[in-house]
């Protein structure tokens, strides 16, 4: 058997750009889209121990490749937000049928999420959105950061978290990191209300059991992102604002399973199946309207569709491949 290439977390990191990310998230949604195959929803085992096992399969051979990302996600997540993904993308030829890859799943997943939401909001934000709020603290807010300022060229970025002190430490934290090359400071803000209510641009990466913003504090024209809950359980938003939203999925049938916040607001009377409008895939084919106008808020959820994961495994095995055979 020949040997398989193994991308660990720093090869990830150097391989795995944003930009080129950002550009094959598009493409990658789009042809789920187009393509219309279904496709497995993940699978989550409760372990003994109170972790979670995740199995999400899939086939993106119209891009070439297939597999499945095998993760455990060790914590609580429900209450800490704080949980910690392990484990692999293993990447196959949709050709040969032989084995492209095996990569680091925590690394994958940090950065094609991010980019998956900045090609998101580059679709459905205004264009001229000039604040950011961003909702955690996590690993997760510094990669959107980092992927939204590629899509839009903010004034101001500000951070909220659950816990006031932590929250001034990381914004501090990431605007020595960050702002350098963003040329655009990252700062604190205690009050929920405060950060969304500023906000053309809000992404929830927390991962909170509990609604972290409610649709009164949101203005008309802004795009939200929702990405930290990715399983039955956690709701980082109110009803009122999924029902107040054209509500975006990054893959209906897995929205309308497993998306938390669109759960609450169906149990509530308040939407149905029919206010998830399409994919985001078919925004990017220009066969579905993202924005309709500039007063109208924006959703997309995000779970996570394993085909983010193995377009990312792809596109950096394709650019590790490249380098290691000019040298």
């Amino acid at each position: 058997m020949r040997a398989v290439a193994f991308h660990d977390a720093g090869a990830v990191e150097r391989w795995l750009d944003y930009p080129g990310c950002i550009a094959a998230m598009r493409q990658a949604m789009r042809s789920v889209s187009e393509v219309g195959k279904v496709q497995p929803l993940r699978q989550i085992v409760a372990l003994t121990d109170g972790a979670l096992f995740g199995v999400m399969p899939g086939d993106l051979g119209a891009i070439g490749t297939f597999g499945a990302k095998l993760v455990s996600v060790a914590g609580d997540p429900v209450r800490s937000g704080r949980s910690r993904h392990q484990g692999v993308v293993v990447a196959f030829d949709a050709h040969t049928h032989a084995v492209t890859c095996i990569a680091d799943a925590e690394a994958v997943t940090t950065i094609r999420t991010a980019c998956a939401t900045a090609a998101a909001t580059d679709a459905l934000a205004r264009k001229d959105a000039k604040v950011l709020a961003i909702f955690g603290t996590g690993t997760q807010a510094r990669a959107h950061i980092r992927a939204l300022c590629l899509v839009r060229r903010f004034d101001r970025i500000v951070l909220w978290g659950r816990s006031a002190a932590r929250t001034a430490d990381r914004a501090a934290q990431l605007s020595a990191e960050l702002s350098a090359d963003l040329g655009v400071a990252i700062e604190a803000v205690a009050d929920g209300r405060d950060a969304a209510g500023m906000a053309d641009v809000i992404c929830t990466v927390s991962g909170s059991a509990e609604p972290v913003v409610l649709g009164d504090w949101v203005r008309a024209g802004t795009h939200v992102n929702l990405v930290g809950s990715s399983f039955l359980g956690p709701v980082e938003v109110d009803t009122a604002l999924v029902a107040a939203a054209r509500y975006i999925a990054d893959y209906r049938a897995g929205v309308l399973a497993q998306a938390s916040e669109l759960a609450a607001a169906r149990e509530a009377g308040a939407v149905d199946d029919a206010h998830v409008v399409g994919e985001i895939g078919e925004v990017f084919a220009g066969t579905l309207a993202g924005r309709e106008d500039d007063r109208q808020i924006t959703i997309y959820k995000s779970l996570g569709h394993v085909a983010q994961d193995l377009a990312a495994a792809a596109y950096l095995h394709a650019r590790a491949t490249s380098e290691s055979a000019a040298a």
